[in-house]
């Protein structure tokens, strides 16, 4: 069954990347319903590498700071929520209880690079997956890539061992900007039918 138009409209045609946020709060159980979508999208092999750092407090903010671009600052200081996009290097240790596949671990384990790739891209899958369950939970998003990787994974995932992607932000906006979308490139421009 396909989505109505409000659907397609909540998630692509209305959607707008916001410039300000209200004061409504991004409460723990909507980060947790947020997951619990982003889990159930699919990955290769059913890997899931992608790991998320929801950060909510000033404090973990103000840690933050030092590794924005200075265009970003503003946008996620006055965000709710700033969610470190990252992926675990070593998700393979899980898959033994992610895929049936027998010796589906040493697969990766065995190919470094083989790992870094399917980390990577299907990581950042997940991130795609984080920005449209947010969007469908009816939360703005901000997705951000002007920060300095390795101060962020200094400062929040050295301990996990996790690597960062992207940022996007999240909250609640009173409406859509007042300029015009952005142009897209037309179907003939990005795409081909062979």
């Amino acid at each position: 069954m396909a989505l109505d138009d409000a659907g397609l409209d909540l998630l692509f045609r209305t959607a707008r990347t916001p410039v300000a946020w209200n004061d409504r709060p991004v409460g723990q159980d909507t980060l947790r319903q947020l997951y619990d979508l982003v889990r159930l999208g699919p990955t290769s092999g059913n890997c899931c590498p992608g790991r998320f750092v929801f950060i909510t407090t000033e404090s973990c903010r103000e840690r933050l700071r030092p590794a924005l671009s200075a265009g970003n600052v503003q946008r996620v200081m006055t965000a709710p929520v700033t969610v470190i996009v990252a992926h675990d290097p070593l998700f393979f240790d899980r898959m033994d209880t992610l895929n049936s596949a027998p010796d589906v671990r040493q697969w990766f384990a065995a190919d470094v690079g083989l790992a870094e790739e399917t980390a990577f891209r299907n990581g950042t899958l997940q991130g795609a997956y984080l920005i449209m369950a947010a969007r469908a939970l009816g939360l703005s998003v901000l997705p951000l890539s002007g920060f300095d990787g390795a101060m962020v994974e200094d400062s929040f995932l050295a301990q996990k061992g996790w690597q960062a992607n992207f940022l996007v932000c999240l909250g609640y906006t009173d409406g859509p900007p007042p300029t015009p979308r952005a142009p897209r490139p037309d179907f003939d421009d990005a795409c081909v039918i062979v």
